[in-house]
């Protein structure tokens, strides 16, 4: 239990730290950053979007720069990796739960603004109210693509 407590405290505490702070995270490049820029960059090149079907193995298609730039400027990476579960669930476990359909593009996106709990566990998600909905779109195929 003290476990817990502890890691929600940093948690919130990065989550909520002021926008000097967040900067100073985003100039430090992880491995796994730099795999998802080099997956990205093979998935600039493919034209399909998100929607076709895919075999499996075979890299993302379309373009989700902007969603990886989006998750990257914001506080997503406190609580969240590509590969790793911190306190919420790694980026590729969600893209392994979800098909990048429309309705779970919508509502993936609505969880980002509005929070949510119970589907990863106790933990809840923070609302991020700030985020617009085509935003938060984009955020969700960038993440649906790690499949």
């Amino acid at each position: 239990m003290r476990k817990l407590m502890f890691l929600l405290a940093v948690a919130m505490t990065t989550a909520c730290g002021n926008q000097s702070e967040q900067g100073n995270n985003r100039d430090s490049v992880s491995a796994g950053d730099m795999a998802a820029a080099t997956r990205q960059s093979e998935a600039d090149t493919n034209v399909n979007d998100i929607g076709t079907n895919r075999s499996a193995g075979a890299p993302p298609s379309g373009s989700f720069e902007k969603g990886a730039q989006l998750i990257s400027s914001s506080d997503c990476l406190s609580c969240h990796k590509e590969k790793i579960k911190i306190i919420g669930p790694a980026y590729e476990e969600v893209a392994e739960k979800y098909e990048p359909t429309d309705e779970n593009i919508e509502m993936l996106a609505g969880k980002i603004i509005d929070g949510g709990s119970g589907v990863w566990g106790d933990i809840p998600m923070t609302p991020h109210t700030a985020i617009s909905k085509t935003d938060a779109k984009e955020m969700v195929r960038y993440i649906l693509s790690l499949k």
